[in-house]
């Protein structure tokens, strides 16, 4: 995804995807792109409120519509169908690409899922190369040698965001290990989020 059209979605939603990496989209402006852009603040329906809540999660995660559709299936079934959408949110929340981008080493939710990809990134000390691998309370996160190497310092020496209360460094001078702490959930997420609206899209169009 090219950086033009990581602002034009930004900016299409009206808000900076932190996952998307690259903050400013808004900055000069923050009305929808196109010819007619500034002048788009029309009542949105239902309908579109709903899926921009949806689209906001499919790119901040970095997801498809068919894998989020799979996490929403996964989520309804582990709950039983009771308050489903935290569940999902926390499902999100402890996938390995985004922890590696949470914990700081990785600027983006492509960064993240790029080193994880290519054997950087070690899971309870094995090595493992699927971003989406959902994690469990306790389990440990690290970098290789060379990824913590000037790989990945400019992102940890400057994170994007500031690390949630669901994860924890080893140890106050080590952030090239990270441990999960407890569940996640919708207060973890890290840009504002309808998270009711999301359920509604799903529970009115089904899964």
């Amino acid at each position: 995804m090219s950086h033009k059209t990581k602002f034009k979605i930004q900016r299409a939603l009206g808000l900076e995807l932190p996952g998307l990496g690259k903050p400013g989209a808004l900055d000069k402006r923050n009305y929808p792109p196109g010819q007619h852009g500034q002048n788009r603040r029309s009542k949105l329906s239902e309908y579109a409120l709903q899926l921009r809540e949806k689209q906001k999660v499919m790119f901040h995660y970095g997801l498809r519509e068919e894998q989020l559709r799979r996490f929403v299936r996964q989520s309804i079934a582990a709950s039983g169908g009771s308050n489903w959408i935290e569940q999902l949110l926390s499902l999100l929340e402890r996938r390995l690409d985004n922890v590696v981008f949470r914990l700081g080493f990785a600027r983006s939710m492509a960064a993240a899922r790029q080193l994880v990809s290519h054997g950087h990134v070690l899971l309870n000390g094995r090595a493992v190369n699927i971003g989406s691998m959902v994690l469990r309370v306790g389990d440990f996160v690290k970098l290789t040698e060379y990824a913590a190497g000037s790989m990945t310092e400019p992102a940890r020496s400057n994170p994007r965001l500031t690390l949630p209360s669901y994860l924890q460094f080893a140890m106050p001078e080590n952030n090239t290990h990270g441990r999960l702490l407890s569940l996640p959930g919708s207060m973890h997420v890290p840009f504002e989020l309808n998270a009711k609206q999301v359920a509604e899209y799903y529970s009115q169009r089904g899964v």
